[in-house]
């Protein structure tokens, strides 16, 4: 059974037992968090797809760990105008494992 949920903005398709990456939660390590954006669900019954959410259906999860992606460079750049700016950044991330679906 696999199901696709929203998360930060970001839509992902998870499967039990899966480990999955989303934007920062608020959440503490080793707390259950429910994902109830859920757009489609999908098994060996079929498909359920929602309009736009599938009503009754919920992804529990476990928070695993919290930490920072890889750093990137961002460099802003004027040609002939003598301005650049060079920054890093480090996006902040919650590591969840995917632990029931229920529709």
């Amino acid at each position: 059974m696999y199901a696709v949920v929203e998360s930060g903005g970001k839509q992902l398709k998870v499967s039990q037992g899966d480990a999955v990456y989303v934007e920062k939660l608020t959440a503490e390590v080793g707390e259950t968090v429910t994902l109830d954006k859920v757009f489609l669900i999908g098994g060996e019954s079929g498909v359920q797809v929602g309009q736009p959410t599938v009503a009754g259906a919920k992804v529990t999860a476990k928070v695993e760990e919290h930490g920072r992606g890889k750093k990137i460079t961002v460099f802003k750049y004027k040609a002939k105008k003598n301005y650049h700016k060079k920054q890093g950044h480090r996006q902040p991330y919650t590591k969840l494992r995917i632990e029931s679906i229920e529709a």
